[in-house]
C-alpha cells in the first residue's frame, strides 16, 4: 500500500546574515517542539564541507522526531533551484514531517528560496508560514552589512524580525533596528520586531501564513555568479556536496581534504578529516580562540569526546555532542588566512590505524 500523499506541511524559512545565530535558534526550536511531532530541517551552507548537519545530528536523532538534510556549497537556489529541490524532496519523503524549517546560508538569496517553495509542484505539498529573519542590531552601524544585498533581502522578505543577541547592545541599537526596518517597508506593512538573546524564539511565532507571494525565480544567483566570475572568482561555485557518513578516497589516502569557496565579498575554507584522526581538545581550543573570522563552525572528535564549536566576532562556544561521523571545520571571513592549515594539523594528537 502506497503511503498517503504529503500535504500542506507547515514550512518556515529561518534566515539571517553570517554569525547572527540561526543554527542556535533552530536548535532551541527543536528542543521545544511538541514531543509527538516530526520536524525536518533543510540547512544550506556557503562552505563546501558542511558542518551544520553534524551539529544538529549530534544533538538530535530521528527517534526524537528530528530529520536533517544539508545542501553545502553556496546558495541552494542556484541552478534554477535544482540542488534545493532534490534535497527537499528526499527530506520530505524520509521524514514526512509535521513541520519543515529551512535555514538558508547567510550569504544566500531567501527570496529565491521562497520562490522555489512556491513552485507549482509544492503548492499542495507545502504551506509556507512565517518567514523569520534574525538580525544583530549592532551591524546596522556597519556599511558592510547595510550595503550588502543579501542582508537587506533577508529583511525585505521577513514576516517577523528577531533582534538576536540583545544582551550585547542597548536601547539605541534597538531603536536603530526599528527605524531601519520601517525604512525598508515604507510602502507596505512593517513586520513586528522582537528582541531576544541566545536564539530564544517562541514556537508560536512560527504560526500563520506568510504575507509574501513569491515571484517567479529571478536569476539573482546567476547574475551574482557572472559578476563575481568577471572579478576573477566564482560566486556560489558548486563542487560535489560532501554528505555526512560518506568517506571519499582522498580522505582515506591523505587523512583529510580541503575545500574552498568565494562569493559576495566573502571566502570560505573547510577541512574534512578521516575518523581515525583524534584531536587534542586543549590544542583545538587554543588554536580556535584567537582566529579573526566572520563565522566558524566545527565538529571535532577529540581525546575528551565529541564537541562542536561556533565562533563569531563575539566569542566562541563549545557544545558536547553525542557522536559524529568525522571531524569537520568551516571558516568564513572577508579574507581567509592562507597559513591556517599547519596550525590545524598540529592539533591532531592521535591517528588510529
Amino acid at each position: 500500500m502506497s503511503p498517503a500523499p504529503i500535504r500542506a506541511v507547515p514550512t518556515n524559512i529561518i534566515t539571517g546574515f553570517l554569525g547572527v545565530g540561526k543554527t542556535t535558534a533552530i536548535v532551541k526550536l527543536l528542543k521545544n517542539k511538541p514531543a509527538n511531532e516530526r520536524w525536518a530541517v533543510l540547512v544550506n551552507e556557503f562552505g563546501e564541507v558542511g558542518v551544520d548537519g553534524g551539529i544538529y545530528e549530534g544533538q538530535f536523532s530521528q527517534q526524537q522526531g528530528v530529520f536533517i538534510r544539508e545542501v553545502p556549497g553556496g546558495c541552494m537556489c542556484c541552478t534554477a533551484g535544482l540542488p534545493m529541490q532534490i534535497a527537499l524532496n528526499q527530506l520530505l519523503q524520509r521524514a514526512r514531517p509535521d513541520r519543515l524549517l529551512i535555514e538558508p546560508t547567510g550569504l544566500g538569496h531567501p527570496k529565491e528560496v521562497l520562490a522555489v517553495l512556491a513552485a507549482e509542484y509544492y503548492v499542495d505539498v507545502l504551506k509556507v508560514q512565517q518567514c523569520i529573519t534574525l538580525i544583530d542590531a549592532r551591524k546596522l552601524s556597519d556599511p558592510r552589512y547595510t550595503e550588502h544585498g543579501s542582508f537587506n533581502q533577508q529583511i525585505d522578505m521577513a514576516d517577523v524580525i528577531i533582534g538576536n543577541k540583545a544582551d550585547l547592545y542597548g536601547a539605541a541599537d534597538q531603536q536603530r533596528l526599528h527605524t531601519y526596518v520601517q525604512g525598508r517597508f515604507q510602502s507596505g506593512k512593517v513586520p513586528p520586531v522582537y528582541f531576544t538573546q541566545h536564539g530564544e524564539i517562541d514556537c508560536g511565532l512560527l504560526q500563520g501564513q506568510s504575507a509574501f507571494v513569491a515571484q517567479p525565480v529571478k536569476k539573482a544567483c546567476n547574475v551574482a555568479a557572472k559578476k563575481a566570475t568577471e572579478n576573477g572568482h566564482p560566486a556560489h561555485a558548486r563542487q560535489p556536496a560532501i554528505a555526512h557518513g560518506l568517506t571519499e578516497p582522498a580522505i582515506l589516502l591523505s587523512g583529510f581534504i580541503k575545500r574552498e569557496n568565494a562569493g559576495d565579498g566573502y571566502q570560505s575554507v573547510g577541512w574534512r578529516f578521516a575518523p581515525s584522526n583524534i584531536f587534542d581538545r586543549e590544542r583545538i581550543v587554543a588554536w580556535l580562540t584567537p582566529l579573526r573570522v566572520e563565522r566558524l563552525k566545527a565538529v571535532f572528535i577529540t581525546d575528551s569526546g565529541v564537541f562542536s564549536y561556533n565562533k563569531t566576532p563575539d566569542g566562541i562556544t563549545e557544545t558536547a555532542l553525542d557522536d559524529c561521523d568525522e571531524s569537520r571545520i568551516e571558516i568564513i571571513a572577508s579574507q581567509v588566512n592562507a597559513t591556517l592549515e599547519p596550525g590545524l594539523l598540529r592539533c591532531i594528537s592521535v591517528v588510529k590505524r
